[in-house]
């Protein structure tokens, strides 16, 4: 049986994306045992990335947006903070992995 798409309007649309970002986001904040490292070798793309993607995006709407800032708002605190208590050495396993992995551009 295949089911279609239902008809969603752009607002929705965008109400949908929101909460599935936060969704992510409180995730991501409860998942502090898992380094950016290797969801950079898994999926690509780690907190950093999406801080990134959030500065970008308020940058295009005219909204200037530090690095900090939208690093802390990934993070829910600051990125220093962040990094002293959950961040750890790099391992060379994980540094080889990301290298083969690694996306273009980083």
């Amino acid at each position: 049986m295949t089911q279609t798409k239902p008809e969603i309007s752009a607002a929705t649309t965008t109400e949908l994306e929101a909460a599935a970002f936060r969704r992510l986001v409180a995730h991501l904040r409860g998942r502090s045992d898992v380094q950016n490292i290797d969801m950079m070798v898994l999926a690509g793309f780690c907190r950093n990335c999406l801080s990134n993607w959030y500065q970008e995006a308020a940058n295009a709407k005219g909204i200037e947006l530090s690095k900090d800032a939208a690093r802390e708002l990934i993070y829910g605190i600051p990125y220093k903070e962040w990094q002293a208590a959950h961040q750890t050495d790099a391992s060379p396993e994980q540094k080889a992995a990301y290298e083969v992995a690694k996306p273009a551009g980083h």
